[in-house]
């Protein structure tokens, strides 16, 4: 079985090493092309353009930025896709961008499921996502290899194309939200001239400690941000929330309130940060 996978940044780089460890045949491609040549090493063929990359593939995994990045180098790669292969979008594009590419998919007669996956960098690596997935019950079988690769465990959300982004933008919320929760935790500690590191302390090992809590916080109070979520992928992603709120009809000032920091954060972190940098918008 040959799969491929387009980005290679922070997560795709990740899942293609995953894929390899499983022994699949894997090409990778990646815009800026020194994001991809690592991986050689790994084994992986690094392909010069999208529509070589596909040419033979079973499987094509996309893992990049947003849904116009993604309807770009499909246009171009989707011609040379050969019958009977399978596109799995792993990328967190939103409820319009994933309607968007499967009606793209069915214009070149590709089938498609929807797989935006949950976890970071680190899960990516050791083959630990969990993929959220959509689409026909019929193409299950085909993308198991590949989804049982990267991922823990493949949770089906249902067959309508955007299913997958529906549930990933549900947990999105939450982990952005727990995330910013904890910003303004150790901002407020610290705020009221206590050492921060009381407040994980604190919760550690109760009902209200979490992973992301400890982890995450332990970034804030040391004020260094290696990406492993991007803080600007966070504020892709609480606009991509709103939308989906307003389109279900629910309240969205909380996530309103959070796509404010996040974007703050964005613009005074320096390079790609992690999501951890959203701390900077509570003045800490």
């Amino acid at each position: 079985m040959v799969v491929v996978v387009l980005g290679t940044g922070l997560m795709g780089a990740g899942m293609a090493r995953s894929l390899l460890r499983a022994g699949l045949d894997v090409v990778v491609w990646n815009r800026s092309a020194a994001k991809a040549r690592p991986l050689a090493d790994d084994g992986a063929v690094v392909a010069d353009d999208p529509k070589s990359a596909v040419a033979e593939a079973d499987i094509v995994l996309t893992m990049l930025f947003d849904a116009d990045a993604t309807a770009e180098v499909m246009a171009e790669a989707l011609p040379a896709v050969k019958e009977g292969a399978v596109w799995a979008q792993c990328g967190t594009v939103g409820l319009d961008g994933g309607e968007r590419l499967a009606e793209l998919a069915a214009k070149h007669g590709v089938a498609y499921v929807d797989a935006p996956v949950l976890g970071t960098r680190t899960p990516a690596e050791e083959g630990k996502l969990t993929v959220l997935a959509a689409g026909p019950t019929d193409l299950r079988a085909a993308v198991a290899p590949a989804f049982d690769a990267i991922g823990v465990r493949t949770v089906w959300a249902g067959e309508r194309p955007a299913d997958g982004q529906r549930l990933k933008l549900a947990t999105n919320s939450w982990v952005l939200s727990i995330t910013a929760a904890a910003a303004q935790a150790v901002a407020l500690t610290r705020g009221l001239g206590l050492d921060p590191d009381a407040f994980l302390e604190a919760i550690a090992g109760g009902p209200v400690d979490s992973i992301y809590a400890q982890v995450k916080g332990r970034l804030m109070i040391d004020g260094e941000f290696p990406p492993s979520f991007g803080v600007d992928g966070a504020a892709k992603d609480t606009e991509l929330i709103v939308a989906a709120m307003a389109a279900a009809g629910t309240d969205d000032r909380l996530m309103r309130v959070l796509e404010d920091f996040y974007r703050t954060a964005a613009r005074q972190s320096q390079g790609s940060e992690d999501m951890a940098a959203v701390i900077r918008a509570f003045g800490s």
